[in-house]
C-alpha cells in the first residue's frame, strides 16, 4: 500500500473509529446481509436512506444497506479510505477512472466480479449483455477482468425503431444553409463543394445579410458540433475533431487511422484555403465562441453554418433554414464522386461508479441486489424518480407518463426538474435505447434528431465501424497516451489551422508535418496504442 502521512493516518483513525461505532457487520462473513457502501450523491439528492424505490430493492433482495454519501470531498475520502485498507464492501459513484480501475484491480483493492454475472445470480445484466456484448467489452479491462458494474445513458436510433443502433453523437454536426437568401437569388440547394463554393460567392456579393455584415459561411474552428469538418466529406471523411480518439477512424477490415496524416486530408485543407482567403469562410472561425456563432446566425448575416440543430443556433430566423446535405467533391477533381460521412459513438458505458472490495464477505447477495436495478422499470426510477411522484401513469400505448410542472408545484411545492434532482440514484445503471418511447418517452427534441440522423445523414455514411469511446487501455498504454496525446493534438490543430489560413502545405511542408508528428509525437506509438485497444474491444465483443 501507499505510504501515508501522518495527517491520513489520523484521518483513518477517525473514519474506522466512526465505522465501529456505526453497528456495520464485520467484513469477510459469507452469510453477510448488511453492506456498507461508501460514495457519491447528487448536491439535491435527499438521499438514498428515504428512496422508496431503493428500500423497496433492499426489502426484496434480503439486504441491509448502509449508505455512506456525500455531495462533495468524496475523492478525499475514498483516498483515506483505500490508503488505510479501511474499505467499504462497496463505492458506488465515485466515477473512479481507467487508471484507478487498473491500479486497485490490480492490487486487490477491487474484487473480479465476471464469475457473478450469470443468469442465476445477475439475471437482469446477463441479459443485457448477452443482446448488447458492446456494453460488455467497454467494461472488460486490460487484462480480461470486470472490476465494476456498467453505467451508461445509450441515446441510440433503435429508440425510434432502426435496425442499426446509431448513438445520438455519431453525427455531432448537421450543416446548414439559408434557403431563404438561396430563393432570393434564384439558386438551388447545392450538391458538391463547386457549387457550394458559387453559392457563397453569391451570398457575399449580393451582402443578404446586409451591407458590410454578410459572411458567407460561419462555423467555429475544429468544435465538436460547430466546426467545419462535416465540409470535408467532398474529400473521403470527417474528423469532428475535438480529441484525438474524435481524429480516428475504424475501418471495416478492423484497422484504426489518423485521417490528420492522409492525403485526403492534405488536399482538404489546401482546397479550403482558398474559401478563407476569398473571404467566404468566417474570419473569426478559428476564434470566436459558441454565443458570438449563435448572435451572428440568429442575427440574420450567416448563409451557412453547422450546428447540433437548425432552431437553436437560428433562433427567430429557423424558418430561412434547411439542412445542407454532405456534398461532392469539387468538380474536376478525383474527388467529384465522393462524399462520405464517419460516424462517432456515444460516450459508452464506464465501470467506475459500481466497484465491490475486497472486503466484502458476500459479493453475490450484495451483486444479486444490484441486478435490480438494471431492471427497465427501476432504472427509470432511478434515473428520474419513483412511480406514483415523478411518473404518473401508463398511457394507452402502456409507457409511463412524467409529472407535469404545474402538478408537481401543486402537490409537491418543486418543479418537476427539481423533484427529479430529490430522488435521482447515481451509481450503476444502464438506459437502452430500446427503453425509450417503450418503457418511458424520450425528450421530443432527442427524438427528433434521432429521425434527422437516420433521414438526412446516414444515407451518406459508407461504413458504420466506429471507433468506441469505451475502449480500455493497460498502465503502459495510458503512460504512452498520457505522454504524447496533447502534444499531438495540439500540433495537428495548430498545422490545420496554418494551412487553412496561409495556404499549403508543399510536399516539403507536408513531409516535414508528418516526420514531426512521428519524431515528436509518437504518431506511430499512439497508433499502436489505440489499435490494440480496439483490436481487444472487437475482440471481446
Amino acid at each position: 500500500m501507499k505510504r501515508i502521512t501522518a495527517i491520513v493516518l489520523a484521518l483513518v483513525m477517525v473514519f474506522a473509529l466512526a465505522s465501529c461505532g456505526s453497528g456495520t457487520q464485520t467484513r469477510g462473513d459469507e452469510n453477510q446481509n448488511e453492506f456498507l457502501i461508501v460514495g457519491g450523491m447528487s448536491a439535491l439528492s435527499s438521499g438514498n436512506d428515504s428512496n422508496p424505490v431503493l428500500v423497496e430493492l433492499a426489502e426484496k433482495a434480503g439486504v441491509e444497506i448502509e449508505w455512506d454519501l456525500m455531495s462533495d470531498s468524496l475523492g478525499e475520502k475514498v483516498g483515506v479510505l483505500i490508503g488505510g485498507n479501511q474499505l467499504p464492501d462497496a463505492f458506488i459513484a465515485c466515477n473512479f477512472n481507467q487508471n484507478d480501475l487498473n491500479e486497485y484491480g490490480s492490487d486487490g483493492t477491487f474484487i473480479d466480479i465476471t464469475e457473478y454475472i450469470t443468469p442465476e445470480i445477475m439475471p437482469n445484466l446477463s441479459a443485457i449483455l448477452e443482446k448488447h456484448p458492446e456494453i460488455k467489452s467497454g467494461i472488460t479491462q486490460a487484462d480480461g477482468c470486470i472490476y465494476g458494474l456498467p453505467s451508461g445513458e445509450l441515446m441510440g436510433t433503435a429508440a425510434i425503431g432502426a435496425d442499426d443502433d446509431l448513438s445520438i453523437y455519431a453525427i455531432p454536426e448537421f450543416s446548414m444553409i439559408n434557403k431563404t437568401w438561396l430563393d432570393e437569388l434564384g439558386l438551388a440547394v447545392p450538391t458538391n463543394l463547386t457549387e457550394l463554393h458559387d453559392v457563397l460567392v453569391a451570398f457575399r456579393d449580393a451582402e443578404k445579410g446586409g451591407a458590410g455584415s454578410t459572411i458567407p459561411m460561419s462555423t467555429g474552428y475544429d468544435q465538436w458540433c460547430w466546426g467545419q469538418e462535416i465540409f470535408y466529406a467532398g474529400f473521403g471523411f470527417t474528423n469532428f475533431t475535438s480529441d484525438i480518439c474524435f481524429d480516428l477512424i475504424a475501418n471495416p477490415d478492423g484497422t484504426v487511422k489518423f485521417v490528420s496524416a492522409t492525403d485526403e486530408y492534405r488536399d482538404a485543407v489546401t482546397y479550403f484555403h482558398d474559401w478563407y482567403a476569398e473571404g467566404l469562410m468566417d474570419l473569426e472561425m478559428f476564434s470566436q465562441s459558441t454565443s458570438q456563432l449563435i448572435s451572428k446566425v440568429s442575427g440574420g448575416r450567416v448563409g451557412v453554418t453547422t450546428w447540433w440543430e437548425i432552431k437553436e443556433i437560428a433562433g427567430d430566423h429557423t424558418d430561412d433554414f434547411v439542412f445542407l446535405p454532405p456534398m461532392y467533391g469539387p468538380q474536376g477533381t478525383k474527388y467529384a464522386q465522393t462524399r462520405n460521412v464517419n460516424i462517432r459513438s456515444g460516450p459508452g458505458v464506464t465501470s467506475g461508479n459500481l466497484n465491490v472490495t475486497s472486503a466484502c464477505g458476500n459479493p453475490e447477495l450484495l451483486l444479486k441486489y444490484f441486478d435490480q436495478w438494471y431492471d427497465p422499470e427501476v432504472t427509470m426510477q432511478l434515473q428520474y424518480g419513483p412511480i406514483g411522484i415523478y411518473f404518473t401513469e401508463k398511457d394507452a400505448n402502456g409507457v409511463w407518463q412524467t409529472i407535469t410542472d404545474d402538478a408537481a408545484k401543486a402537490q409537491f411545492g418543486k418543479s418537476s426538474g427539481e423533484l427529479k434532482g430529490q430522488y435521482e440514484v447515481l451509481g450503476p445503471r444502464l438506459i437502452l435505447a430500446e427503453y425509450y418511447n417503450k418503457i418511458f418517452y424520450m425528450e421530443d427534441r432527442a427524438t427528433e434528431r434521432l429521425h434527422q440522423i437516420e433521414e438526412y445523414w446516414m444515407p451518406y455514411v459508407q461504413s458504420p465501424a466506429v471507433y468506441p469511446n469505451d475502449v480500455t487501455f493497460t498502465n503502459d498504454e495510458l503512460e504512452v497516451i498520457s505522454r504524447y496525446k496533447a502534444d499531438f493534438v495540439s500540433q495537428v490543430a495548430e498545422y490545420e489551422g496554418t494551412w487553412l489560413k496561409n495556404g499549403g502545405p508543399t510536399d516539403d511542408e507536408w513531409n516535414a508535418y508528418l516526420k514531426m508528428l512521428e519524431d515528436n509525437c509518437g504518431m506511430s506509438r499512439l497508433l499502436d496504442v489505440y489499435q490494440s485497444a480496439y483490436t481487444r474491444y472487437m475482440s471481446n465483443k
